[in-house]
């Protein structure tokens, strides 16, 4: 179980004497994290602060140099006696990301993995083809995510624990938000850490594998290889339960990221606060029983949703939103109230089937009076902000390229939603999620001016002209307006148009 009494640890008293100097009745404190950079040390400045336990939950975790970094200081804080429990979703722990698990064999670390899947771990392709036989209980995943130090300081949001969340990768750099929280709700956060931790679908990996079986699993030195071309889609493994490729060496021009920051100097702000989270039950159900038998996270954000008066501001990389969700936003719309959602692009989109879900709901959403954004790719991915290279003239500035994954969600400019869930029927019915509503016009205000930058300067805006799809190029990227899926090649649309009518709502 965590740590019983956080006050027995300095994060526990110095978030009680941040407390009492802002005088407030509020028993949480937060501080947004928009910046890759920042998301990375913060991290790490909590396994160094942290003297008696760490409880880390993801849905994927994935063996790179940047995570390398991080496992290095897991262990010197596991050498001065700190408790550190990892639960790890198990679909991605095949080929290198195996690696991973070697730390259930160390001293100090507990490594258990949740809903694992029978099969060899050679690769990711073959484990699929073994489990075939039950695509049910393969799409159902753990998708939580959980970094706590010592019940009284914690991180979630959007980002796995990998390079490309962290602004390091040649290839694509996911943009995201996550939410630094402190004091009750941190704890909040550890009861459902626990209780996913003790659920009987969360198995040691003793009881699955030894360390010479992983071991076996390393991959063997090869030759470089070819620099893939910059129009190649980018690269999947983030939110969706498909194929992933193997993380790629971080660029020589990547910004080196600290080691630590100092979390004293953030804006910290008090606030009311309920979170949001799944039961462990929800992975072991039918997704047909889930509808009838628990209220879900998305069912409650789509509740608070349905209550906004003015506007509302949708940030979901994966958007597909179903018959119930589009009674909602046609109710909205009929009250007045505007809604403005940002996505990804096909182009940007790691889940190009994802994108297909989308398309079905587009055309109808823009006639209702939604306001559509998808992201650009091929665009300068910072890791100082969240913003997409509002300088750009057409073209990467670097050797990488961006796709959104925040998840967040802003409710008449005072309800702020950060978490892990996208707006589709996959979070809803197959995966189990993770958020905090707060209550706050400040934070609120905050995350919006992290994100609309993104829709006017990183973002297409679609719209229906005459019937038919336009996308209005960004300002000042000297683009022009498009009439069909921009950046993206023939073959890829026409893909799209293959797979589109195939797969059902929830399984993209």
């Amino acid at each position: 179980m965590a740590l019983a009494n956080p006050m027995e640890t300095r994060l526990g008293q110095l978030v009680q004497a941040r407390a009492d100097k802002a005088g407030t009745r509020n028993d949480s404190g937060f501080a947004l994290v928009g910046n890759a950079e920042l998301a990375f040390t913060s991290r790490m400045t909590l396994i160094k602060a942290a003297q008696k336990t760490l409880d880390i939950q993801y849905y994927a975790i994935f063996a790179d140099d940047t995570t390398e970094r991080m496992f290095d200081a897991l262990r010197e804080a596991a050498g001065r006696g700190v408790r550190i429990r990892i639960l790890l979703d198990d679909f991605n722990t095949s080929g290198k990301n195996a690696q991973v698990l070697t730390l259930a064999f160390e001293k100090n670390f507990e490594l258990r993995l949740f809903n694992p899947l029978p099969g060899g771990r050679g690769s990711m392709m073959l484990r699929i083809l073994s489990n075939l036989k039950d695509v049910a209980r393969m799409q159902r995943r753990m998708h939580n995510k959980i970094f706590v130090a010592d019940n009284a300081v914690a991180i979630t949001g959007g980002r796995n624990l990998g390079e490309t969340y962290f602004g390091q990768s040649e290839g694509t750099n996911f943009v995201d938000i996550d939410v630094l929280a402190a004091g009750r709700i941190a704890r909040d956060l550890s009861r459902s850490f626990d209780q996913y931790w003790n659920n009987p679908l969360a198995y040691p990996v003793q009881s699955l594998m030894t360390a010479r079986e992983i071991e076996l699993l390393k991959p063997k030195p090869a030759a470089a290889s070819p620099e893939a071309p910059s129009g190649a889609p980018p690269p999947a493994g983030s939110d969706r339960p498909i194929p992933a490729k193997n993380p790629t060496p971080a660029p020589n021009n990547a910004t080196a990221l600290p080691d630590s920051t100092d979390l004293s100097l953030l804006t910290w702000t008090w606030a009311p606060s309920v979170l949001l989270v799944d039961q462990p039950s929800k992975i072991a159900a039918d997704a047909d029983d889930v509808a009838e038998a628990q209220e879900t996270a998305v069912d409650g954000l789509l509740q608070l949703m349905s209550q906004a008066k003015t506007d509302l501001l949708i940030v979901s990389p994966y958007f597909v939103p179903g018959e119930v969700m589009m009674g909602q936003f046609a109710e909205l719309r009929r009250r007045g109230v505007r809604a403005r959602v940002l996505t990804n692009s096909l182009a940007s989109n790691d889940a190009p089937a994802a994108h297909a879900g989308y398309t079905r709901y587009r055309e109808a959403l823009l006639a209702m009076g939604i306001e559509i954004y998808e992201m650009r790719a091929d665009q300068e991915s910072t890791v100082r902000s969240f913003s997409w290279g509002a300088g750009s003239t057409g073209g990467s500035k670097g050797s990488s390229r961006a796709s959104l994954h925040a998840k967040v969600v802003v409710v008449d400019g005072r309800l702020l939603v950060v978490g892990s869930m996208n707006l589709d029927l996959r979070s809803k019915l197959q995966n189990s999620e993770v958020a905090i509503i707060i209550r706050n016009r400040v934070l609120a205000l905050e995350a919006t001016r992290m994100i609309e930058p993104a829709l006017t300067s990183g973002a297409y805006h679609v719209e229906r002209v005459n019937g038919k799809l336009v996308w209005r190029a960004p300002q000042g990227s000297g683009l022009k307006d498009a009439t069909t899926e921009p950046d993206v090649s023939m073959t890829l649309r026409l893909l799209l148009k293959l797979i589109g009518p195939l797969a059902p709502d929830e399984m993209l």
